[in-house]
């Protein structure tokens, strides 16, 4: 192996565009004519954060997004940290960790949908890493059977509390949740790909764990439901009726939203693999036992086990909505009356937040079909921000020259999560069905989009025009049957492994 240092910039660059292109290539997408004049990227990032039209750009925001995952997500039990891999600090922020409260699961909510399932590999094989660790810390930290994490991890899959031994503020130090939130990555990964060998061999018994610790931590309240106790509303504080302001309470509706999905997940994975019948019934049972969702007094899906007031209402964290986005059980059909709720929630809160957060925020409006709204935010994530801002932090969140996500400082998670809510706009899935242009802008009336990915092993190609989508082709990686949905309108596929079918709609 000749070192990069013998050889030339010339070469280094070819050998770089030969290795990212062959995944790169395998996404292409275009919204339609553009106006905008033909200029280098700081220039034309500050020209569309001065509200001027750039579809271009919108399309090379989302594809560096591809690009940086494809580049930072290689090697095997390694995911891209905060900063993906380009940090040039000694001490870098955060120490270029692994925050499993929303961070690194946002590194790679496209990973599968933007056709970069490889990309996904490290961080499900982190997982199994963590896994091990998190044995450890189950048993010995809470007496308790099944694996978890806690709020940071590593390189070496560190899984207990963190927090300097008891110094950490318990708004981020006492929160158990990462094996339920994890878990749903190896479920996804399997919806996508129908790869049955991986679900059995390597994911099956990593999503019972998770699952095991969970069923282990809830206990009863007084009325016979189960919750958890402790928990925190990451990185939240609630306003008691008295005045009292804390972070640690029981029953946090974030901890259930994530048990939830992760009862519901193993579950199906049970059923699937004919495995487990005894503990897939305690599941089934304690999901029926769960202390359910709460709307409050203002209309907005309930945070806290009481009706309290928020701390701060504008909170960058909305981990308690996870049941709408990246979750599965709250949706427009399924329940019309939460996801009113989640609306209000995310009126409350507004739209100025970090990067991170906004693309996150980005997401749930894209689920609940306002692409106006969602493609405001995502201009917003496109806002310019100057380089002298790498080290300060504020709220506004934005974009550095570089197309780097301005947390600040930079923080790549944004751009991932902006780069995957472009694809939720165009396209949305289930176990069983595929919706098109679900969240489309008005800016976006005209567009195609090649090679995006739906649940179910299926391969999308479409173009559209005037809103409405013209032709349509869907591929099947393993085989199977789907419904394609546009509005009212539904269309029965059902193909053969390698098999393609094309729709004039």
């Amino acid at each position: 192996m000749i070192s990069a240092s013998a050889k030339s910039f010339d070469t280094l660059k070819q050998n770089h565009i030969e290795d990212y292109q062959k995944f790169f290539k395998r996404v292409k997408l275009e919204l339609g004519e553009t106006n905008a004049p033909d200029l280098p990227t700081d220039e034309r990032l500050k020209r569309y954060s001065e509200g001027k039209e750039d579809k271009n750009l919108e399309v090379l925001y989302f594809q560096y997004g591809r690009y940086l995952l494809i580049s930072s997500s290689r090697t095997t039990g390694v995911p891209a940290n905060l900063q993906g891999l380009w940090n040039p600090y000694l001490r870098p922020p955060w120490s270029s960790n692994y925050t499993t409260n929303i961070n690194v699961e946002e590194n790679y909510w496209l990973a599968e949908n933007a056709n970069l399932t490889e990309m996904h590999q490290p961080l499900l094989s982190f997982i199994k890493n963590l896994s091990e660790t998190g044995a450890i810390t189950a048993k010995t930290f809470f007496g308790i059977n099944g694996w978890t994490a806690c709020h940071n991890s590593d390189i070496w899959a560190m899984s207990n509390p963190v927090g300097d031994f008891s110094q950490g503020d318990p708004v981020w130090a006492n929160w158990y949740m990462a094996g339920a939130w994890l878990s749903a990555h190896l479920w996804e990964h399997f919806l996508f790909t129908q790869d049955t060998v991986f679900l059995s061999i390597d994911a099956y018994d990593l999503m019972k764990g998770a699952a095991q610790f969970c069923l282990e931590w809830l206990i009863e309240d007084k009325e016979g439901r189960i919750i958890t106790s402790p928990c925190t509303s990451p990185e939240n504080r609630y306003i008691t009726d008295d005045g009292y302001h804390g972070a640690t309470l029981y029953g946090c509706t974030a901890d259930l939203a994530m048990i939830r999905e992760c009862f519901q997940n193993t579950i199906k994975a049970s059923l699937l693999l004919n495995r487990d019948a005894g503990f897939r019934e305690k599941l089934v049972k304690s999901l029926e036992r769960l202390h359910p969702y709460q709307i409050g007094k203002k209309g907005n899906l309930q945070e806290w086990y009481f009706d309290w007031e928020e701390e701060d209402p504008k909170h960058r964290h909305q981990t308690h909505l996870f049941g709408l986005y990246p979750g599965h059980h709250i949706s427009p059909l399924l329940t019309p009356e939460l996801t009113e709720a989640c609306r209000k929630t995310l009126e409350i809160k507004g739209d100025e937040t970090t990067g991170w957060s906004k693309g996150w925020r980005i997401n749930l409006w894209v689920r609940l079909v306002d692409g106006n709204r969602a493609y405001k935010m995502y201009r917003e994530l496109l806002s310019y921000v100057e380089p002298d801002a790498i080290r300060k932090s504020n709220s506004g969140g934005g974009t550095y020259p570089n197309l780097f996500d301005a947390h600040p400082p930079f923080q790549i998670d944004g751009n991932f999560g902006g780069a995957a809510a472009v694809i939720e706009m165009l396209m949305q899935s289930t176990e069983n069905e595929i919706i098109l242009l679900p969240a489309l802008p008005d800016a976006w009336d005209k567009g195609s989009v090649k090679g995006i990915c739906a649940r179910g092993g299926f391969v999308i190609e479409m173009t559209w025009q005037n809103a409405m989508p013209k032709t349509v082709s869907v591929s099947a990686r393993k085989g199977g049957k789907t419904v394609l949905k546009f509005r009212d309108e539904e269309k029965e596929i059902n193909l053969n492994a390698g098999e393609k079918t094309n729709i004039i709609w």
